[in-house]
């Protein structure tokens, strides 16, 4: 096992800012609506549209990470269509497609690693792209395309050298890196990414 520069109580604390990050749009848009109905007159349609979205989108980032960063019980499945479903409801507003093509049952643990890597590569398709997860001989494997994507060499090292690799200081932003690196290296196992010209392959 290969030894990592990040701390676990300060990696707890990366997991919590994350959470804060992604939630704090979406709940400040339904503080945004609510004042927007405090000054409405007697049919705020538009103020009861945004209030219902931005929930939404808060509870399909809950379920999301729920399953991301949350314990994995051993005897939990998740079957196709819950999984799709969170899927299709976390990137409803999103500029990423992700197309999951895994038509089985699977322990949460296993898609545990599979959401932690779709952070990853949604990390790469920041200005926007699709992705689609397969799952050939046991292994995760997600083919991704987008105009223009970014490189984090140092982050896709941890992965396909070890958590060793991190960079010090990590930022909230890229913690699932440090998660997913540590899962893999757990059970001795290195990720194969392969970055160019507007597609992105890693599988684990």
């Amino acid at each position: 096992m290969t030894e990592s520069p990040v701390d676990p109580i300060r990696l707890s604390a990366l997991v919590a800012s994350r959470l804060c990050h992604d939630l704090i749009s979406p709940i400040g848009a339904i503080g945004n609506g609510l004042e927007l109905l405090d000054m409405a007159g007697p049919e705020p349609e538009v103020e009861r549209g945004l209030i219902g979205d931005a929930v939404a989108q808060a509870n399909a980032r809950l379920r999301f990470f729920r399953i991301s960063f949350g314990m994995a019980d051993s005897t939990h499945r998740l079957g196709p269509a819950e999984v799709s479903g969170v899927l299709r409801d976390v990137t409803r507003t999103g500029r990423v497609l992700i197309d999951w093509q895994v038509p089985v049952d699977l322990p949460r643990a296993e898609v545990r690693r599979a959401f932690l890597l779709i952070q990853c590569v949604e990390t790469a398709l920041a200005y926007g792209g699709a992705m689609t997860v397969t799952r050939p001989n046991g292994h995760w494997l997600i083919e991704a395309e987008g105009k223009r994507l970014r490189d984090e060499p140092d982050l896709w090292s941890a992965l396909t050298d070890g958590p060793a690799a991190l960079p010090d200081p990590l930022s909230p932003a890229n913690v699932h890196f440090a998660l997913l690196a540590l899962d893999l290296d757990r059970d001795g196992r290195r990720a194969k990414v392969d970055l160019n010209e507007g597609r992105l392959t890693a599988r684990i």
